[in-house]
């Protein structure tokens, strides 16, 4: 099964989201395929800190519904402790660990620190990657946004090896006055890098950060569609992810509202499925049962 674009949370594990996503009973062993069966895609954020085990990823490719995409984020140590350097074992422990979820993988997310910049360190581990695989590449550096040589360069490679450069609008975030120590923290460890809507690849690669109040980005969400639906013309098959400051509680109605909207620009889109809460009914009508 293919999509037009694929739609998804920051993570298909959320306990908040028991009783208004999920159903009201679900536990998290049945969190992946309740959530798979509405959501398309996920960044799998749990690759960051370790390699999953063989019999976790087995779990996962059984529980996803057909058609569903990971998206794998690069380990910590391959991104962050290495720097790109030397890191071909833990790269092929990393691409091993995950073949048995091949036909189940979006692009895989490389996410560098805000300090990394070099830009021939980069190219040279990119272009060692396997190519069977389709990656996204998330830079923090202010030297890689500064619209000069070095980024046209950086442009000018991803497009080269069909790979695409993440956005991560956190625009509404860093826009927030707020006392709240949770949005204090995010603000704190989210990139304030510039927004480049501009396609390099076939998956277009976008996260975007909403407010706790999801009403407030119906318009930032507007312009969005607008974005992907020119992206989806094209002939890309983006990737969508919504973020929801400060704990993603409401991110599946920020992807209600996304796609709804989306709609409105491409009507041809199918309805977003029914949430699992939703297919339970009202809790009035469970009880009745007894």
């Amino acid at each position: 099964m293919t999509h037009p674009y694929y739609l998804g949370c920051p993570m298909w594990s959320n306990k908040s989201w028991t009783g208004r996503f999920f159903t009201r009973k679900a536990k998290p062993a049945e969190f992946l395929k309740q959530y798979s069966s509405v959501l398309t895609t996920v960044e799998g954020n749990t690759t960051f800190y370790a390699v999953p085990a063989a019999a976790t990823v087995l779990k996962w490719r059984a529980s996803a519904a057909p058609g569903f995409r990971f998206c794998f984020k690069f380990p910590r140590v391959i991104s962050h402790d290495k720097a790109l350097r030397d890191a071909q074992t833990e790269t092929e422990a990393f691409f091993q660990a995950l073949a048995p979820l091949h036909g189940q993988l979006g692009p895989f997310f490389l996410q560098l620190p805000p300090h990394f910049d070099n830009f021939t360190t980069l190219r040279r581990y990119l272009e060692s990657l396997p190519t069977q695989f389709d990656y996204a590449v998330e830079l923090r550096s202010p030297r890689f946004f500064r619209q000069d040589a070095l980024e046209r360069d950086l442009e000018q490679m991803l497009a080269a090896l069909e790979m695409d450069r993440v956005v991560f609008d956190t625009r509404r975030l860093m826009s927030l006055e707020t006392g709240d120590p949770e949005l204090k923290d995010a603000q704190r460890r989210k990139p304030k890098t510039p927004v480049r809507t501009q396609a390099l690849g076939r998956y277009p690669f976008l996260r975007y950060v909403g407010y706790p109040e999801v009403e407030r980005d119906v318009e930032a969400v507007r312009v969005w569609t607008g974005v992907v639906a020119g992206w989806i013309r094209e002939g890309r098959t983006p990737f969508v992810f919504m973020h929801q400051a400060p704990d993603d509680e409401r991110a599946p109605e920020l992807c209600r509202l996304f796609h709804e909207t989306l709609r409105k620009e491409l009507p041809e889109l199918p309805d977003m499925p029914p949430w699992p809460i939703e297919k339970e009914g009202p809790e009035q009508e469970q009880l009745s049962l007894f």
